[in-house]
């Protein structure tokens, strides 16, 4: 082989390694800081009305209460919405906790009642002292505990 053949070949080598040391810095940085979000765009048009969430009946929750863990005494009222729970920035409840994932668990009403479900997470959900294996109901009071942090839903 001539001699600029074997050139091009080791700057072709050195361009793929470059490559993959600044995908891995990037995944690396991703991990610990979290995705980008783009800075929101100037609303053109007139907001919608929101829509006051529905009176619960009689016995059904109304608030979602952290009652262990960092964000101990943070308060989520419960709408007709999802909640989602995890590390991921566009979580409902926002957890920083290494036992937490970034999209851990998901609390949804159907029915009249609320449901809690495991969304795949490395740790698990647990109601009570229950592993959560799929969508269960969950009773006034009992504690739902996602790494260290504890919530409960309540009157």
């Amino acid at each position: 082989m001539s001699e600029l053949t074997l050139l091009l070949i080791k700057l072709a080598f050195l361009a793929v390694l470059w490559f993959f040391v600044i995908a891995a810095v990037g995944v690396i940085r991703t991990d610990l800081f979290g995705s980008r979000t783009a800075p929101a765009a100037p609303a053109r048009k007139a907001p919608k009305p929101v829509k006051p969430p529905a009176k619960p009946k009689k016995g059904e929750p109304r608030q979602m209460v952290v009652v262990g863990g960092p964000l101990q005494g943070t308060t989520i009222p419960l709408a007709e919405t999802p909640i989602t729970i995890g590390r991921a920035n566009d979580a409902t409840l926002v957890v920083s906790d290494d036992y937490a994932s970034s999209r851990h668990a998901r609390l949804f009403p159907q029915d009249g009642q609320w449901i809690v479900e495991d969304l795949n997470s490395t740790n698990g959900t647990y109601l009570d002292r229950t592993k959560v294996t799929r969508p269960t109901p969950v009773p006034l009071g009992v504690p739902i505990r996602i790494g260290k942090t504890v919530i409960e839903l309540r009157k």
